[in-house]
């Protein structure tokens, strides 16, 4: 009973953090206390900033009661170890600094790695990188193009919705555009680019169960929930086992050969700060 009521009584923090968090008012918001261990405090200011805001209310409210749970057991055990480890145990300044070195150091050299060789990455060179490497870009999952539009049970004119994503024309497109605008609870369009199918699977409330069967004789989908009807069309697929397309793994191709390129770089960007620091009279040696 103490566990459920300990889940209960964060759940209901978090619903009632989401509406002050949710709530806009002029001027900057009061922080206000969501819960408390021992002297840590953990405030609505601090909640807000940690969650997304492009999420509904339902989606908010369970990932604040989920950031709420996580933020307590870790103080918990903060507390516990701060009691039991020994002042030299406990004493990792030096592990800190190191660790801030290495991170700075390196988000400084991708930073400039980018900067230098991102830019000189041309469309030839992707496109010949992946016709030498195709057979390193055979597809893991199964991708698709279309568009998925989520209505409420009662929107108008779902009988016009289904014909208009069935037919899927250039001006059925731009119906089903400004009907969502008015009507719509989602409009993922991806008409252009090629997402994976599981991504979109994982929306719908009834998930189809079997994607590859789906995708070799179907286009059209059409599922309910509670509230909300969803309407799913796929305009393009390729399968697992076929090779991706070039789109689809650009960003891949273009980290791989930055990749290839860091080890150089860095040894020539080594040379130039410490030619640069000798210079400037920045290193002394004694």
């Amino acid at each position: 009973m103490k566990r459920f009521s300990f889940i209960f009584i964060l759940s209901l923090v978090g619903l009632v953090l989401l509406f002050y968090t949710c709530k806009h008012v002029d001027g900057e918001e009061e922080a206000r206390e969501v819960v408390r261990v021992g002297d840590e405090v953990l405030t609505s200011r601090d909640l807000k900033q940690v969650l997304p805001r492009d999420v509904d209310d339902e989606d908010s409210a369970a990932l604040a009661d989920d950031y709420i749970n996580r933020w307590v057991r870790n103080k918990l055990f903060l507390r516990q170890a701060e009691s039991n480890l020994t002042e030299e145990e406990k004493d990792i300044s030096q592990l800190l600094d190191e660790y801030r070195t290495s991170l700075l150091v390196n988000i400084y050299q991708q930073k400039m790695l980018e900067q230098k060789y991102s830019p000189l990455l041309s469309d030839e060179e992707i496109e010949a990188y992946y016709n030498e490497m195709q057979d390193n870009f055979t597809l893991q999952e199964n991708i698709i193009k279309g568009f998925l539009l989520k209505v409420p049970l009662g929107a108008p004119n779902q009988g016009d919705v289904r014909r208009w994503c069935r037919s899927a024309n250039s001006e059925s497109l731009v119906e089903l555009e400004n009907y969502s605008l008015q009507n719509a609870r989602m409009f993922d369009s991806f008409l252009d680019s090629w997402v994976p199918f599981q991504r979109v699977n994982a929306i719908l409330p009834d998930p189809i169960r079997n994607e590859e069967r789906f995708l070799r004789y179907n286009r059209y989908y059409e599922t309910t929930d509670e509230e909300y009807r969803y309407f799913l069309l796929v305009t393009d697929n390729m399968s697992i086992g076929n090779t991706a397309p070039l789109s689809y793994v650009e960003d891949r191709i273009r980290a791989i050969l930055l990749n290839k390129k860091r080890g150089e770089y860095i040894k020539s960007l080594e040379k130039e700060l410490y030619d640069e620091a000798l210079q400037k009279k920045i290193i002394n040696f004694y």
